[in-house]
């Protein structure tokens, strides 16, 4: 099958915890701000639609209170959102910036104003703090089944592979688990990779979503090296890293979270109804309230004496 026959989605999810990257910007000397981060993603999607005339390109970003579409925006146009022009395209083009291809040119302004419109609109006071990384993977799946939707007219050799790459910052939250695991596994079916590009502590949920789904797992080692990073090794696809030098596989962490507690743990009891988790043993199940017969040792009966009559 030739390359022009072949439909490549890349969907980018970007973590945007402004809790995160407000105190990585302050207390780090570096100072590797979201700024700079979003412009690394950019370079990546503006590479991936120049790598083939049929690519397409979707950006998430996976905030704490919303998981909102920067790319394709709100003005992109419904008929046509993954980036290949219509009517609407010359309306969002703000004309050619330095020779640039001015479909680069929208979609870089489309992300920005996107960006900063999440930003302006969010709320510090609110009590939720961590990231809403499975809703936006979910979002992404979404985005993949509606491209599939809108490709009727699609050559019948042509196919459509997808993938998703996450580039996470804030810490992992044990709060989706069940959430996290069965987006992983939804992506498993439809054969959509899930590639992680972690820039803190590892993420022992991407780590499972990454062997699961036959994707790459790196942790970034130097920040500021970010756009390298993303060039070299999450850039091609499935069929071009297997003719490169790509990092080693990590070891996977693949235990589960308890639901009373929400910690890690490697043995624990588990509900034969809803196959919830926990670390300590319930006579009732707290998800979906089964009462559990509990075995108890039988109750020895006390051997009644025969009285003697006398004759």
């Amino acid at each position: 099958m030739s390359a022009d026959d072949e439909l490549s989605l890349l969907i980018i999810v970007l973590d945007t915890n402004p809790i995160w990257w407000g105190k990585r910007a302050l207390g780090e000397a570096e100072q590797f701000t979201l700024s700079k981060c979003i412009d690394a993603v950019m370079v990546l999607g503006n590479s991936h639609l120049l790598m083939n005339r049929t690519n397409k390109l979707a950006v998430i970003a996976s905030h704490t209170q919303e998981s909102r579409f920067l790319y394709p925006g709100k003005r992109w146009a419904a008929a046509d959102p993954f980036g290949e022009g219509g009517p609407s395209m010359e309306s969002n083009c703000s004309g050619s910036k330095d020779g640039k291809y001015e479909l680069l040119t929208a979609i870089n302004d489309a992300i920005a104003e996107e960006i900063k419109d999440l930003m302006t609109k969010t709320d510090m006071k609110g009590q939720q703090t961590e990231t809403l990384l499975a809703g936006s993977l979910a979002k992404a799946l979404c985005s993949n089944v509606d491209i599939n939707k809108m490709n009727k007219d699609l050559k019948a050799n042509q196919e459509i592979k997808s993938r998703i790459l996450v580039i996470k910052a804030a810490e992992d939250s044990a709060l989706q688990y069940m959430n996290f695991m069965n987006v992983i596994f939804a992506a498993q079916k439809q054969s959509i990779l899930i590639d992680a590009c972690v820039l803190d502590s590892d993420s022992g949920l991407l780590q499972q979503a990454c062997d699961i789904t036959g994707g790459i797992y790196l942790k970034v080692p130097h920040m500021p090296s970010l756009l390298q990073y993303l060039l070299w090794v999450f850039l091609p696809d499935q069929e071009q890293r297997s003719q490169l030098v790509l990092p080693p596989p990590v070891h996977v962490d693949y235990r589960a979270a308890c639901f009373c507690h929400r910690n890690l743990i490697e043995i624990g009891y588990v509900c034969s109804v809803c196959l919830s988790i926990f670390c300590n043993f319930s006579p009732i199940c707290s998800t979906c309230e089964t009462a559990f017969k509990i075995s108890l040792p039988p109750v020895m009966k006390a051997k009644k004496k025969k009285l003697k009559v006398a004759a």
